[in-house]
């Protein structure tokens, strides 16, 4: 029995048997942990692989010896099958961003955290690799062809096949083939930790801990770094991601030059592959074992995909249609349906009041047009709206509108990119003036049509005075 080999390991450590044996969540791996309590407290492992067993323990040794902070372990069993090692406590990474990952909206305590983890990458990498028997990994020595084409057939079998999706598996391949030429391009003679994520970090103290490094491998630096950044649930914005790109760059200054432009250009192709192998890992522990943390991430891998197919990979024709083809399906585009942005923008006359927010959201902006100069006192204009060129000229050459709406632009555009990061479905933005006819009309008019074209999100304008109604679909 599991706790009973544990309970003896601890005891020939420790002289002392452990007041209690708790079994800690289960990740992705058949690993089983466990927590033990008395004189000190440990984590029990236990592996149903022996040689995955051997290459965690040898690389945790080496990484201990390289300065790396990563748990020591303390005793073995003789069969390898269990062995303890330091209690790093209960904070993951994933954890302790988990407010961030919730709204999208990182704290600078949480950016601090991610900061500190990427910079730490490059030392996992590099020093980690400095007399590094690469032999020792499982199952392979080196991130190779092989792996390559594993890992993209585990997409296509436990992933694409479980989806229903008909595709032609020669042509198909034929691209896979294309895909191992272009990331071995970067082969390296760095640690690849293969699975860097904000899972598979812990917090102690304020300062990220390595684990679960045991799948690594002789491999490029771009995969830790997509693995990283671009993980599903994590749901880190554009912006953020930006910027630990370039900590991660400033960090890895120190142990190579870094070409920008070759950096940038090759690393999208391994967040590509690194998306597929894990959406194939989620339909293998989702589709397959049933495990629910992997079928809820599918959407958020899912939207990845998208955004990352919104730019040409030129190289892989056919799988990128088959790609595209897969994001359309209903099972997903539901889901993305649900929470995706609608902007409904409307002009009104403020002596009718104010609109109300039918959404429920009960906010969103409410602009006073009525500080611009009014073309609706000059009584040649009254037959006309905002909409007419009359109108439009006088509202153009008396320059007015251009500050107010250059300012309206601004916020209206900031908060439209944080809604679709956090998966906002509706903001409200409303233009009022004395009559709802002139100016109001004119800048909900242009607002409408600055964001559909800016961010190509759906948006529903009304015209309330005038009964217009006009929408503009998605064009994402």
């Amino acid at each position: 029995m599991i706790t009973e080999d544990l309970q003896k390991l601890y005891q020939t450590y420790l002289g002392e048997i452990p007041e209690e044996i708790v079994e800690l969540p289960s990740s992705g791996s058949n690993r089983r942990y466990f927590r033990l309590t008395g004189v000190k407290n440990l984590i029990g492992v236990h592996g149903t692989s022996k040689e995955e067993n051997e290459a965690f323990l040898y690389m945790a040794a080496h990484f201990r010896k390289k300065g790396l902070p990563v748990p020591e372990v303390y005793i073995c069993s003789e069969d390898k099958n269990c062995y303890l090692q330091e209690d790093l406590g209960d904070i993951l990474l994933f954890n302790a961003i988990e407010k961030g990952r919730a709204t999208s909206v990182f704290s600078e305590e949480e950016k601090e955290l991610l900061r500190k983890t990427i910079r730490l990458l490059p030392s996992i990498q590099f020093a980690g690799a400095d007399g590094f028997d690469f032999s020792r990994c499982y199952p392979q020595a080196e991130f190779n062809q092989r792996s390559i084409l594993w890992d993209l057939n585990y997409f296509k079998y436990c992933f694409l096949k479980a989806t229903g999706l008909e595709f032609q598996e020669d042509k198909l391949e034929d691209d896979f083939q294309k895909m191992s030429d272009v990331l071995l391009r970067s082969s390296s003679a760095t640690f690849m930790y293969r699975d860097f994520q904000s899972r598979n970090v812990m917090v102690k103290n304020g300062e990220p801990w390595f684990i679960d490094f045991q799948g690594g491998r002789k491999g490029p630096f771009f995969y830790d770094v997509a693995s990283f950044l671009w993980q599903a649930k994590a749901k880190f914005p554009e912006t953020l991601r930006n910027e630990l790109l370039e900590e991660y760059i400033d960090a890895l200054c120190k142990y190579k030059p870094v070409d920008r432009n070759y950096f940038f250009s090759q690393l999208r192709h391994f967040v590509l592959f690194r998306t597929l192998q894990v959406l194939g890992a989620y339909g293998f522990r989702g589709y397959f074992e049933k495990k629910p943390h992997f079928i809820q991430s599918v959407p958020y891998a899912i939207e990845n995909l998208r955004q990352l197919l919104r730019n040409e990979y030129p190289e892989y024709p056919y799988l990128c249609s088959v790609l595209r083809e897969l994001t359309e399906l209903k099972q997903f585009k539901d889901d993305l349906k649900k929470r995706q942005l609608t902007v409904k923008v409307m002009s009104f006359a403020y002596k009718k009041g104010i609109p109300n927010d039918p959404t429920g959201n009960g906010g969103g902006y409410v602009f006073d047009c009525r500080a611009v100069n009014n073309p609706g006192k000059y009584e040649r204009y009254k037959p006309f709206t905002g909409l007419d060129e009359p109108v439009i000229r006088f509202l153009e050459e008396d320059g007015e509108i251009f500050p107010f709406l250059n300012a309206a632009y601004s916020l209206v555009d900031a908060s439209v990119k944080r809604y679709m990061e956090r998966g906002f479905s509706n903001l409200s933005v409303c233009f009022g003036c004395t009559g709802g006819q002139h100016r109001s009309v004119y800048s909900a008019q242009h607002m409408a049509e600055h964001l559909h074209k800016k961010f190509g999100v759906k948006v529903e304008l009304i015209h309330r005075e005038q009964n217009i109604e006009q929408t503009f679909e998605r064009t994402l």
